[in-house]
């Protein structure tokens, strides 16, 4: 007996719906990244996007050929390559951008950031801790929980420690998708959610923040208060997505994303420019857009008998949906600026690589057994 089929086959048989939302997110943002960049960097960051989404897609392409089972015993490497990843970033090999300690140098420009491989490494983790309770027919037991916390807890405190306030928050909330789903009791996700609060209170109640973390934090409250440094970042967001009206300005048209006036708006505001040139219709089609990426990822994941499918499935649509709605709070000017890009569309090698590996991995875990034949 031999297995029927090969990539192509296997892609068939998986969520064509996911693919072509998550192709189409990342399309989008190769057309936004241009147009926040040609003004004075020609096609670099257009090249450099696509050549991120190319990798992104290869890795998805390596993940999807693995077995569910497989996954499954890779999960506890991938989670240490992640932890591991976030001690280097805290010692000399680090670099901080930003106020922030959160990539790594490579040779010939690149740059990696550990934090992104985390959410990866969660995302599998966690299931595999908390499936073994459903699979037995009960609710996670105290010292799964426990574990869970632990092996949350080592990531979050490593983040916070670069500090990157935004991926902290992402993974606590990845966490407390996980604990829900596996059907863990409320005073256990009582305490996750407390645990979260406190690590965040922390934050800012405590030197742990840099100056320019806070600043963005100050800005948020009243955008007037530093009009020439992060408020006038702010300010000018809040004013291309307004001026972009219904229909938009037009694709490389907008007037402040054509003339450079944003601050990275290719990475953390990309979404403004999407606001300005396609107007509101093209806003909220990137918004139904990843709402059903993340709707048809949970979908898959509430169609499984396979704990483990479930709560991957779960935890990669949480992360997804908490980095989403963060990142256009922020550019709406409702929620704080964390630094944290859009899914799929924000330039950036290591969100790509790690969006497409997480797509990879949901069509992996969810995609029907092949067919055996003689």
């Amino acid at each position: 007996m031999r297995r029927e089929g090969g990539l192509a086959r296997q892609l068939l048989r998986s969520d064509l719906v996911l693919i072509a939302a998550a192709l189409m997110a990342s399309g989008l943002g190769a057309l936004l990244v241009h147009s926040a960049t040609r003004g004075d960097f020609g096609s670099a960051y257009l090249v450099r996007h696509l050549l991120n989404l190319g990798i992104g897609v290869v890795l998805a392409l390596l993940v999807v050929r693995l077995d569910r089972s497989v996954l499954r015993t890779l999960a506890p490497f991938v989670y240490l390559a992640g932890v591991l990843g976030l001690v280097l970033v805290l010692t000399p090999l680090g670099s901080q951008i930003n106020g922030s300690r959160s990539w790594i140098q490579l040779p010939g420009g690149f740059s990696v950031q550990p934090s992104e491989l985390a959410k990866v490494g969660l995302c599998v983790a966690l299931p595999m801790l908390l499936a073994p309770a459903a699979e037995r027919r009960q609710r996670p037991r105290p010292r799964e929980v426990l574990l869970a916390g632990v092996v949350t807890g080592v990531p979050v405190l490593l983040v916070m420690a670069q500090p990157d306030l935004g991926s902290a928050l992402v993974l606590v909330a990845l966490a407390l998708g996980v604990l829900v789903v596996s059907g863990a009791s409320w005073p256990w996700l009582a305490g996750v959610a407390l645990a979260g609060v406190a690590a965040v209170t922390a934050a800012f109640t405590t030197p742990l923040l840099s100056d320019y973390q806070r600043d963005r934090l100050t800005a948020f409250l009243d955008p007037t208060v530093d009009p020439l440094g992060i408020g006038y970042q702010t300010q000018q967001v809040r004013r291309a997505i307004a001026g972009g009206g219904w229909g938009g300005q037009g694709l490389h048209s907008g007037e402040l994303t054509s003339s450079g006036a944003i601050p990275f708006q290719e990475t953390d505001f990309v979404f403004s420019a999407a606001g300005e040139e396609l107007g509101f219709v093209g806003a909220a089609f990137i918004v139904l857009l990843l709402g059903l990426l993340v709707a048809r990822i949970a979908l898959a994941g509430t169609r499984t008998e396979d704990p483990f499918v479930r709560l991957v499935c779960w935890a990669v649509a949480a992360w997804f949906a908490v980095q989403s709605v963060e990142n256009i709070g922020m550019n709406l000017g409702l929620l704080p600026v964390t630094g944290l890009p859009l899914p799929f569309l924000s330039y950036g090698g290591s969100s790509m690589f790690a969006c497409w590996a997480a797509v990879g991995i949901v069509i992996a875990v969810t995609r029907p057994p092949a067919r055996r034949r003689v």
